[in-house]
């Protein structure tokens, strides 16, 4: 069962707080593609871009990559932070100015990230006891009753390196009895929906931004459609979705209202949604 209740100011307080359940899991946004989730106390980071790092790095081009909206906690204000996976090198996923932070400040925080991506990962001076590379195929156990899965991510295409390494992965995350898959920057592939069926997946975390031939030749590779992750939900079983990816830069958002309406018409009696800030998802066995 998924339930949500608001919370206003900073995330601080809300991951502070112990869940009802011993087997509840809870979900924040942290804007764009990441998220923060809670099991027990046991705190995971996916994804997470709290900087203005873009902005600075794009300023006066084409596309200024100006925030949108604020990050609901800065990296400085993290503590007690187990898991951070990254599920590729573009910096609103690895961010350079958010990663580190995060590392620094909670020393036993162990950071997942793509094998591939070493060029990017590489630089950040992370300490090398807490860096775990993993590549598509590979599981890796923190703790018990917790269990990191890697597959493929193809944003907009599968691509490997020369050793064979996917350059882009997609989490799924096993927490006690609740399995949550997160695509990463992911569009449908051949046999993407059949493997997660397999899985037996709770909730979908997925991009929804779309994408287009404008913003493909502008070095901005796209995402999931809204129809086209309904499809994969339904295909592969998944009885939640939460749609992400969105709101944080204006060349690369939607229209939350049409995106609504477009969602009321295509999820039948499922429970997808376009995710909210401010808001604590709380699934539970």
């Amino acid at each position: 069962m998924l339930t949500q209740t608001a919370y206003t100011g900073s995330l601080r307080q809300p991951l502070s707080q112990p869940l009802p359940g011993a087997q509840d899991v809870a979900l924040y946004w942290l804007g764009q593609a990441g998220f923060a989730v809670k099991y027990q106390e046991r705190l995971t980071f996916i994804d997470p871009y709290l900087s203005d790092f873009l902005a600075k790095k794009y300023a006066g081009k084409l596309f200024p990559h100006t925030r949108m909206t604020a990050a609901p906690i800065l990296p400085t204000e993290v503590r007690n932070l187990d898991l951070l996976l990254c599920t590729h090198g573009h910096s609103d996923h690895l961010d350079p100015e958010t990663v580190p932070v995060l590392a620094s400040h909670n020393s036993n925080c162990t950071v997942i990230v793509p094998e591939a991506a070493k060029e990017r990962w590489g630089k950040l001076d992370l300490p090398p006891h807490q860096v775990h590379p993993i590549n598509a195929g590979q599981q890796f156990s923190p703790s018990a009753g917790i269990c990191v899965e890697a597959v493929p991510a193809a944003h907009e295409d599968l691509q490997v390196n020369a050793q064979g390494e996917h350059l882009f992965l997609g989490y799924i995350l096993k927490l006690g009895d609740i399995t949550l898959y997160h695509s990463g920057d992911c569009v449908p592939y051949p046999g993407l929906a059949e493997a997660l069926d397999t899985h037996a997946i709770d909730l979908a975390l997925l991009p929804v931004n779309g994408r287009d031939e404008y913003r493909q030749s502008h070095g901005v590779p796209g995402n999931f459609t809204l129809t086209e992750a309904v499809d994969l939900c339904m295909q592969a079983n998944i009885p939640y979705l939460l749609g992400h990816h969105f709101g944080m830069f204006d060349f690369n958002t939607i229209t939350i209202e049409h995106a609504q309406a477009e969602l009321q018409s295509l999820r039948e009696n499922k429970l997808y949604s376009l995710v909210e800030a401010g808001t604590c998802y709380l699934l539970s066995p």
